[in-house]
């Protein structure tokens, strides 16, 4: 039996599916057509019900729940793994506190790593007042902002990693305000399957997913070359720290503790309990 499958390149993502897309561990028969995108990408495939299994951004679940259910497995949540709100140094934009959240000077044109983001939910939150928005694919956004293209960026990703060797600051840890405002971790990135998939195989995919996680972690120190092929041109020091920072134990399992935030997410945006 063969799903298609969709995540991005990241080293997060080739890390935990490596494993499972290359048979590295028993698939019990099951095959994956796979297809690597960036995340907006993967969010508007998702919209449109394209893949039968998919990476998509948290801040996007809310449209795509009729279609589509949460695995417990594969997912990026934590403490410190957030976006970071950054500008160049000497742009002069700071930020000021108004009621619980913050404003930035009026007219400041910010980059975000796509409409439907868990990046731009964690912005809106923050900066419930801000609107100059320019949605940019998420490697792009350094530049745009060292260009003066726009004022200020929110990177993900690796860039968190980078973006102080480029002349940038950061204005704010738009991660850190999730945790400090809600007290739940971080709910970046998830793990979708069409619920027209039988939930038995659901569980089946769930269980591999975590068995392929397993399998990376438990090599690990060393990274199988889909990994490294595929995280482009980041140094190998930036690609494990990406690793380090993105693949943890709620990759592995959702738990209790990821569960609740991703209802919180869901609360804000609006939205039921899944």
């Amino acid at each position: 039996m063969k799903f298609s499958l969709a995540f991005s390149p990241c080293p997060n993502d080739t890390f935990i599916f490596d494993a499972l897309v290359h048979h590295k561990i028993n698939t019990e028969g099951f095959e994956f057509d796979v297809q690597l995108e960036d995340v907006q990408t993967l969010n508007e495939w998702a919209i449109n019900g394209k893949m039968d299994i998919s990476k998509i951004s948290y801040g996007v679940l809310p449209l795509v729940m009729e279609q589509y259910s949460l695995l417990n497995s594969g997912g990026a949540l934590g403490m410190g793994v957030g976006p970071l709100l950054i500008t160049r140094a000497n742009s002069g934009i700071s930020i000021e506190p108004k009621g619980g959240a913050y404003t930035l000077p009026a007219n400041t044109k910010i980059a975000i790593p796509g409409k439907n983001t868990t990046a731009h939910l964690l912005f809106s939150l923050a900066f419930p007042e801000a609107g100059n928005k320019v949605f940019t694919i998420f490697n792009r956004i350094e530049d745009a902002v060292l260009s003066g293209e726009v004022d200020a960026g929110v990177i993900i990703h690796e860039n968190r990693f980078t973006y102080q060797d480029k002349g940038l600051v950061k204005l704010i840890d738009l991660g850190a305000y999730w945790e400090e405002t809600l007290q739940v971790p971080i709910p970046l990135g998830g793990i979708i399957l069409k619920k027209t998939i039988d939930p038995a195989i659901a569980a089946t995919i769930n269980r591999l997913i975590r068995q392929s996680i397993q399998y990376a972690f438990d090599q690990y120190p060393q990274v199988a070359e889909f990994v490294k092929q595929h995280s482009q041109e980041m140094s190998e020091e930036v690609m494990r720290k990406h690793i380090d920072l993105y693949v943890n134990q709620y990759s592995l399992d959702l738990g209790p503790g990821g569960h609740k935030a991703v209802e919180q997410l869901l609360k804000i945006s609006g939205n039921q309990p899944y």
